[in-house]
């Protein structure tokens, strides 16, 4: 590869949607029927193209288009949502560096996404990107001989170039008490083609043992390259897990939850968390009840088998563990 050019992944990246106008033309949507509905927020719209091309065209309900157009419902304030809903603030040790759970720590890798979830639980957070590296970080870690995990989050970590990524592992792999390294990465669902030969060979290296979480909410997310990304990474012996947020309108039903799940495990891949939506600001129109979610929990138990299952947790700030959302009723099949 040429010192000066890019790689493919970061090339893709830059043709991500940005403006909602061109998404709309290019999914046949009326813009002018639009202006009062899409708007310029802090948070702005981030949308890898084949993601985009996945959503059916003039469709303004489209599972996939709900996930990250912006729109007005963003600006309609409730009691209970806010800028901190999972207690980041709180938990910060350095400015990258959360420690809320016994054992493991979050490292905040980048504020950079390869997309915008239009419900992301840290669209308000205050990233310390005039911070370069992450001495302070590795500094603490050392220290905290009780961390034997370490997350990389963000942000996504996957948006650090290689060379980056590859200094920061082989610095945690130098940590004798870091056993574990996982992944929190959506980068691989809108631009597989960032799990590339330089990406692998720096896993490959990797000391401690990675897992490698993703996040998927819709089997329409996935394709034949998300596939293959996904068994480059499981041949190095690294497991994958599938973290997913329950969402009105994007995959509330027992069908859109079940044909997930199944797209998951048909490829070897755990399904994690399902995740109670968390309360961030302009997120109320995502909202699902505890008590539809839990029926979905139930009829979705009778039909899978329980590696198929998730769990079903909320985050709850300041506690010490997600907390799991079980009914009486409810109990993971065999």
């Amino acid at each position: 590869m040429h010192a000066n050019k890019p790689p493919l992944w970061r090339e893709i990246q830059r043709t991500n949607f940005t403006d909602w106008k061109e998404l709309c033309q290019f999914l046949e949507l009326e813009v002018d029927g639009l202006r009062d509905v899409c708007h310029i927020s802090h948070f702005p719209l981030n949308l890898p193209r084949r993601l985009a091309e996945k959503i059916e065209k003039g469709s303004i309900n489209d599972p996939i288009l709900r996930q990250f157009l912006p729109t007005a419902a963003e600006k309609i304030e409730s009691i209970g949502f806010c800028s901190d809903p999972v207690g980041d603030v709180p938990s910060q040790k350095t400015s990258k560096l959360l420690h809320k759970y016994q054992g493991r720590a979050l490292l905040l890798c980048s504020s950079a996404c390869a997309m915008h979830c239009r419900y992301c639980f840290r669209q308000h957070f205050d990233y310390a990107t005039s911070q370069k590296g992450f001495a302070d970080e590795l500094e603490a870690i050392r220290k905290e001989e009780s961390l034997s995990e370490i997350i990389l989050s963000g942000g996504d970590p996957l948006s650090l170039s290689n060379r980056e990524l590859k200094s920061l592992i082989e610095s945690l792999s130098a940590i004798s008490h870091v056993k574990r390294i996982r992944f929190h990465t959506r980068f691989p669902i809108g631009i597989p083609e960032r799990i590339d030969p330089e990406f692998l060979e720096i896993m490959k290296a990797c000391r401690p043992q990675i897992f490698f979480t993703i996040h998927s909410n819709h089997c329409q997310e996935w394709d034949d390259d998300v596939r293959s990304a996904m068994k480059h990474i499981q041949k190095l012996g690294i497991p994958i897990l599938c973290q997913t947020v329950l969402l009105k309108g994007v995959n509330d039903d027992l069908e859109t939850l079940q044909s997930l799940c199944e797209t998951l495990v048909d490829q070897g891949i755990i399904p994690y968390y399902l995740h109670q939506l968390d309360k961030v600001l302009g997120t109320l129109h995502f909202e699902v009840s505890e008590t539809k979610g839990l029926e979905l929990m139930n009829e979705l138990s009778a039909r899978l088998s329980g590696y198929a299952v998730p769990k079903y947790v909320r985050e709850i700030a300041g506690e010490k563990n997600k907390t799991p959302l079980i009914s009486q009723t409810f109990s993971h099949p065999v």
